[in-house]
Formats: C-alpha cells, sequence, structure tokens
C-alpha cells in the first residue's frame, strides 16, 4: 500500500532530497523507505519538465523551484529572498498540483 503525498510542496521536497541523494551515489530500491510513495522521484521531475515544455511553468517559475534545490525548502520572506520568489514558487506548485493529483502522488 502506497501513501500519497499530503501537500504538492512535500512530494517536491521529497524529490529534491532524493535527487540529493542520488547526487551523492545514493540508489534507490522501490519500497525500501519507510513511507512507501506512489510514484519515483524521476515521476515529478517528469511532471516538471512537461509542464516546461508546455510552458506551463515558465523559466522564473524553474528558477525559483532550481534554486531553492540547494536549499531545500521555500523561499523565505526574512531572508534576502525577494517577495517574487515566494510568489513564483507558490504559483509553480499549484501549477504542478493538478498532474500530481490526477495522478495519485499527491492526495
Amino acid at each position: 500500500m502506497t501513501e500519497p503525498f499530503a501537500t504538492v510542496e512535500e512530494a517536491w521536497l521529497w524529490y529534491v532530497r532524493c535527487q540529493a541523494a542520488r547526487d551523492d551515489g545514493a540508489r534507490f530500491i522501490a519500497g525500501l523507505g519507510m513511507v512507501a510513495r506512489p510514484c519515483e522521484p524521476d515521476d515529478i521531475a517528469r511532471e516538471v519538465r512537461r509542464l516546461a515544455m508546455r510552458r506551463v511553468l515558465r523559466p522564473a517559475h524553474l528558477h525559483v523551484l532550481g534554486h531553492l534545490v540547494g536549499r531545500a525548502g521555500r523561499p523565505d520572506p526574512w531572508s534576502d529572498d525577494p517577495a517574487a520568489a515566494a510568489l513564483l514558487w507558490d504559483e509553480a506548485l499549484d501549477r504542478l498540483a493538478t498532474p500530481l493529483k490526477r495522478k495519485g502522488i499527491v492526495a
């Protein structure tokens, strides 16, 4: 039995952590995590690429998502992050929500 993510942000941050571990040499085997997820990390990356190719996600959205990969978190209004970054972050996750929900990745 798999457990979908509660939010799109949770799914994205899981993908970010998985990608960082993969970049460090980790290999993933389905079903070995503490929580069985209804997708592989690449499924989320494919949806982002698909939305970018269809221009649903613009380069500015991708920049914010990509920039925050190293920090593994949303834009922080109390730091040097511009307010526009938070808006782009929210827009990007909103646009990613529909396909991830349709696929059962997000509840």
